[in-house]
C-alpha cells in the first residue's frame, strides 16, 4: 500500500486530499477546490475597475487541489468524497474524456455539494455578464509579465513560492458538466456497504462535521482500514462522529489537520504523558466518557451566543447585519438563535437568505433525518419541524430569495435587516454588493469565519467602518482526544501528517500503536501487516471433503480441486466446474522408515532386503541412506530428505508405490 498527500488542505472548505494505491488500485480521497484563492480577483462591484491594489481584474479561474492535475486522471480507480467541500471540483475531472473512475459519496454530500456547485455556477455568470467569457486556454492575467506585477502576497497566492502551483489554476465548469458529474457519483445511505471490482468494501459512517459528511470504512483482503476526515464528536445540527463502526481496523488515515491550528492553544497534546496515562489505565467506558466531554460544544453555544447578542446591538442602533458564512450547520442554528433572540427583545427585524440554491438547502434538511443529531430526530417523532427555519417562513420573519436583484425583494426589504447570502471570500454573490453598500457604516456588522485572510478579503472596500467580527466554529478533533480516540480504535498502525509529528510522539508511558509520518508530495510506503489471508469455504464443497489423518494423528488433511474467488472483498473457494479427482495419483511426503518399508513389501509376497553398509554409496549430504533390494528388480533408496524407487517393470514400481502410503503420509 502506497500512500500521496497531494494538500494538506486549509480548513473546513478545503479539505486534505490524498491519493492512495490500494490491492492494485488508486483511491483519490477528496477532490476540493481552494476558493480562497479566488481572493486574487478583484470583486465585481460600483467602484471603478482599476484597481490601484493589483488585484486581477478578469473573470476568475478556480484553484484545484494542488498537486491533482500531476496526476493522468486515466490511472484513478476509486474517488471518495468526505464532505460537500471535497466535492466542488469533481466536474473538472469528470468533464476529462479520459476519466473512468468510480465516484462514492453519501446522499447528503451529494445533494448539499450539487448545491454548492450550482450555487457557485451562478455567482460565477456574474463576471462573465461583466468580462465576458476570457481565453479558456490561456487567459491574459496568465501571462508572466502580469504575474510579475502582481504584489507579493497576491503573486503568491496565485502561483505558490517557486510558481509550482500555476497549472493548478482551472475554468470553472459548466451546469452541464455539473450534471454529467452527478450521474457518475453512487449515493450511500449511511453504513450502506459498496463494492469495487469485488476487491475493496466501502462503508461511511458520520463524522458530525456537517450534515452527510462521512468516514470511511475501507476493507480490502490484505488490508483493514479507517480514513478520518475533519470530524466532530457532538454536533448541534449533524450526527456526531461515529467512532464506534470504525473500530476493528488494523490502519487508522487521520487526515484532520485542526490540531495543527490550535497547537499553540491546547497544552493538553496528545504525546504528554498525563493524557497517555490516564487514557492507558481507563477503560472504555472512561474512555468513552473522555471523548464525549462536551467542554467544545459548550464553547460552541458560548460563541453562538457572543455572535447573536452582537447582531442584536447592530440592528439596534439601526445597522444591518452581513453574514456571508459557507458552514451550513452554523446557518441553521444562527437562524433559530437569532430569530429567538430577536422574539425576547421584541425587535421585529426581517431576515433575509438570498441564494439562488436557499429553498432547496431548507427543503433539503427535512428529508434527511437519518444524518441529523439525537436532538432533531426526536423532533421528527414528536411531529414537529426539524430546523427553526420552518416556522420562520410560516410567520413571514425569513424571507428566501434567488437573487439580490429578485423582482420581488423590493417589496420585502427593510432596514436594519439580517441577511444570509454567500460568498464567505467575498468575491462571489450578493456579498460583494451588500458589502459594498453597508462597508462605510459604522452601525452595520460583518461576521466572516476563522482562517480568511481579513485584509486580503477586504482590501477593495476600502475605506472599511463597518464592525468585523471574525468567529471559528466548532471543527475538527481536538488534540487532547486524538490519542484516547487512536486507543478507542485499536489499530495496530497509524497514518499521520508530519506537522502532527511532534503532539503524536510520546514523552511518558507506552504507545499501544506505531505512527508512520507523511508529508505533502511524497509517497509512503506502508508495510503490509498481515502476511495471509483467510478465505471461506463453501459448504458443498466441504462435504465432498475426505480428510485422512496424519500418522502423528495431530491433524486431518484432505486433498481438493477448488476454484479462489474475490468477491466483497472476501475471498471464497468454490467447486470447479470440472469436478472429479479420484483418479488422481495420490500425494505422498514425510520420512519412510526403511523398517516399516521391508516389512511392508514382504508381507505383499514380495522378496526383498536391505542392503549392507558397505555395498550403499553414501551421498555426502546423507549419511542415513538405506537401500532396499526388491527381488533383484528393483532398489529402493530412501533417506530422511528424499525415496527414490529404480525399476524397469511397471507393474513392480506401480505395487511399490501402492504401498508407500501405509509407510508415510499422503492424500
Amino acid at each position: 500500500m502506497k500512500l500521496t498527500c497531494l494538500s494538506k488542505g486549509n480548513g473546513v472548505h478545503y479539505p486534505p486530499c490524498h491519493m492512495l494505491e490500494l490491492c492494485g488500485f488508486r483511491l483519490l480521497l477528496e477532490c476540493p477546490i481552494d476558493l480562497s484563492a479566488i481572493d486574487v480577483f478583484n470583486p465585481i462591484t460600483a467602484v471603478s475597475q482599476i484597481d490601484p491594489l493589483g488585484f486581477i481584474c478578469a473573470e476568475p479561474w478556480y484553484k484545484a487541489a494542488k498537486n491533482l492535475h500531476l496526476w493522468n486522471v486515466s490511472l484513478i480507480d476509486v474517488v471518495l468524497i468526505s464532505t460537500p467541500a471535497g466535492l466542488l471540483g469533481l466536474p473538472f475531472l469528470t468533464r476529462n474524456p479520459k476519466f473512468s473512475a468510480k465516484i462514492y459519496a453519501t446522499e447528503a454530500t451529494m445533494k448539499i455539494g450539487r448545491l454548492m456547485m450550482d450555487d457557485l455556477v451562478s455567482m460565477h455568470a456574474e463576471y462573465v455578464q461583466f468580462y465576458g467569457h476570457g481565453n479558456t486556454a490561456f487567459p491574459e492575467w496568465m501571462g508572466w509579465d502580469k504575474l510579475e506585477r502582481l504584489p507579493l502576497k497576491l503573486r503568491e497566492t496565485a502561483i505558490g513560492e517557486d510558481a509550482e502551483e500555476l497549472g493548478c489554476w482551472l475554468p470553472l465548469y459548466s451546469a452541464a458538466e455539473i450534471d454529467v458529474c452527478m450521474e457518475k457519483i453512487q449515493a450511500l445511505k449511511y453504513a450502506e456497504e459498496a463494492c469495487y471490482s469485488c476487491t475493496i468494501v466501502l462503508k461511511a459512517f458520520s463524522s458530525g462535521l456537517e450534515i452527510g459528511s462521512s468516514n470511511w470504512k475501507i476493507n480490502a483482503p490484505r488490508r483493514n482500514l479507517v480514513y478520518i476526515s475533519n470530524s466532530i464528536f457532538e454536533s448541534s445540527q449533524a450526527l456526531g462522529f461515529d467512532y464506534d463502526s470504525l473500530q476493528g481496523a488494523d490502519l487508522v488515515l487521520f487526515s484532520d489537520m485542526t490540531s495543527v491550528n490550535d497547537i499553540e492553544e491546547d497544552f493538553c497534546h496528545i504525546g504528554c504523558s498525563t493524557i497517555i496515562c490516564r487514557t492507558i489505565m481507563a477503560d472504555e467506558d472512561e474512555i468513552t466518557k473522555l471523548l464525549l466531554e462536551n467542554s467544545e460544544i459548550l464553547e460552541e453555544n458560548d460563541k453562538m451566543n457572543f455572535i447573536t447578542c452582537s447582531i442584536a446591538d447592530s440592528v439596534r442602533e439601526g445597522g444591518s447585519v452581513l453574514i456571508p458564512i459557507g458552514r451550513f450547520g452554523a446557518v441553521l442554528q444562527l437562524l433559530e438563535l437569532i430569530s429567538n433572540l430577536l422574539v425576547s427583545l421584541s425587535l421585529e427585524v426581517p431576515i433575509f437568505m438570498i441564494s439562488t440554491t436557499a429553498e432547496q438547502a431548507l427543503t433539503f434538511t427535512n428529508a434527511i433525518p437519518e444524518w441529523l443529531c439525537k436532538k432533531r430526530q426526536q423532533k421528527l417523532f414528536c411531529g414537529e419541524p426539524l430546523f427553526g427555519h420552518v416556522e420562520l417562513g410560516k410567520a413571514r420573519k425569513l424571507h428566501v430569495f434567488p437573487l439580490l436583484y429578485s423582482s420581488d425583494l423590493p417589496l420585502t426589504w427593510r432596514e436594519p435587516c439580517i441577511v444570509f447570502t454567500p460568498h464567505w471570500t467575498l468575491r462571489l454573490g450578493a456579498a460583494v454588493h451588500l458589502l459594498n453598500r453597508w462597508h462605510e457604516d459604522p452601525r452595520c456588522l460583518l461576521i466572516l469565519e476563522q482562517g480568511i485572510d481579513i485584509e486580503m478579503a477586504l482590501s477593495p472596500f476600502k475605506p472599511i467602518a463597518i464592525r468585523v467580527l471574525q468567529c471559528s466554529f466548532l471543527s475538527g478533533i481536538p488534540s487532547h482526544k486524538i490519542y484516547p480516540l487512536l486507543v478507542m480504535l485499536k489499530p495496530k498502525l497509524v497514518l499521520v501528517h508530519e506537522d502532527l509529528r511532534h503532539i503524536c510522539t510520546s514523552r511518558g508511558g507506552k504507545n499501544l500503536f506505531s505512527f508512520l509520518f507523511y508529508s505533502m508530495a511524497s509517497t509512503l510506503c506502508v508495510p503490509n501487516l498481515k502476511d495471509d489471508f483467510g478465505g471461506r469455504l463453501m459448504t458443498d464443497l466441504a462435504a465432498r471433503l475426505q480428510p485422512r489423518r496424519l500418522t502423528s494423528k495431530e491433524m486431518a488433511i484432505a486433498r481438493l480441486r477448488a476454484k479462489v474467488v474475490l468477491n466483497q472483498g472476501r475471498v471464497h473457494v468454490v467447486c470447479p466446474k470440472k469436478p472429479s479427482l479420484a483418479n488422481s495419483r495420490m500425494l505422498l511426503w514425510g520420512y519412510v522408515d526403511a523398517v516399516q518399508l521391508l516389512a511392508a513389501l514382504k508381507a505383499k509376497g514380495l522378496n526383498c532386503s536391505i542392503a549392507k553398509r558397505d555395498e550403499v554409496t553414501v551421498p555426502d549430504d546423507d549419511s542415513r541412506s538405506v537401500r532396499i533390494l526388491v527381488s533383484e528388480e528393483a532398489v529402493i533408496e530412501t533417506s530422511a530428505t528424499r525415496t527414490v524407487i529404480c525399476t524397469t517393470d511397471a507393474a513392480l514400481a506401480k505395487l511399490i508405490y501402492e504401498i508407500l502410503p501405509s509407510v508415510c503420509d499422503g492424500i
